[in-house]
């Protein structure tokens, strides 16, 4: 079946699977003549064409009669396939809390509602998410607005292409304690720091500055265990974090530097090469950047099921 596609029906099936990718379900599709017109093939090349998609499964039409025909079906996956139009892939952080679950999940649903579909790998670290775009093996990184102003004046090939408002990183950032009867960090501490997350890192030495403290360098996952484990006795973690709130003292940043890098740490910044541009504006130019926070925050008071 797919080797049809190189045929020039093939060809017409490409063009039209493009041109379905955008119709309703539901909806009267353009006449036979409309398509021919449009894309310079035969009548009969078209109905070849859409003879072909319906075979692959990759739509559904009902004739009714002089009324038209409608989509009653279509798989946005396959059409973009059979278009030729490869999914964008972007870089998330682990989806370890809600609110990361809940942006996973508004992604998605956002480009599906447009007609779109997005394939997104999760890791560690902004910088290593950052460093996915630079070397093109993502198209776009999620990232916070303090990494993201940290790091591109460093990669002149790299921009902020869209900012998704406070509170859509993270809710906020505490300094976590493994012993319940302390109520300020101090001189001797054990400090966890994973270097590999700028925010962690970045929050953690300004709070920490001036003090006589160990830093243990660990990867962020760890944290909850080793403070449990009391391996060391203080992290700087997101409230997000269920288990991390639920089980350690939480207190307030007394580091005026800290408490400003935890403002900007709460903005999730969108990253993209430069030269891209305008090639990833129009493949998000009808995602809704308001749908995304509606189902993230939906996710987050456990309205709605995650699904990335």
């Amino acid at each position: 079946m797919w080797e049809k596609l190189y045929s020039k029906n093939g060809l017409a099936a490409k063009y039209i699977a493009e041109e379905f990718i955008g119709l309703e379900t539901g909806e009267k599709i353009p006449r036979v003549s409309d398509y021919s017109t449009q894309l310079g093939f035969g009548r009969g090349t078209v109905q070849i064409a859409l003879g072909l998609l319906e075979d692959m499964k990759a739509i559904k039409l009902e004739a009714r009669g002089h009324l038209g025909t409608y989509l009653m079906d279509k798989d946005i996956s396959l059409l973009q396939e059979i278009a030729g139009i490869s999914p964008l892939i972007g870089s998330m952080p682990l989806p370890y809390s809600r609110k990361y679950e809940g942006l996973a999940t508004g992604l998605v649903e956002a480009f599906e509602l447009a007609g779109k579909s997005i394939n997104l790998s999760y890791m560690r670290g902004g910088l290593n998410r950052i460093e996915m775009v630079r070397t093109k093996r993502s198209d776009f990184a999620i990232v916070s607005k303090m990494t993201a102003d940290h790091t591109l004046s460093k990669f002149p090939n790299l921009k902020v292409m869209k900012s998704l408002g406070r509170n859509s990183y993270v809710s906020a950032h505490k300094i976590f304690l493994a012993d319940s009867s302390e109520k300020v960090v101090k001189d001797g501490m054990k400090v966890g720091v994973d270097m590999d997350s700028l925010d962690q890192k970045e929050l953690t030495f300004s709070e920490f500055a001036g003090l006589k403290v160990q830093y243990v360098h660990v990867n962020y996952m760890q944290l909850f265990e080793m403070l449990h484990t009391r391996q060391i006795d203080a992290a700087v973690w997101s409230t997000d974090d269920r288990r991390m709130i639920q089980t350690f003292k939480p207190i307030d940043f007394q580091s005026t530097r800290a408490k400003q890098i935890s403002e900007q740490t709460s903005e999730a910044a969108i990253i993209i090469e430069s030269e891209r541009e305008a090639e990833l504006i129009e493949k998000w130019n009808a995602v809704e950047i308001q749908k995304i926070l509606e189902v993230q925050k939906n996710v987050e008071n456990g309205d709605k099921i995650p699904r990335y």
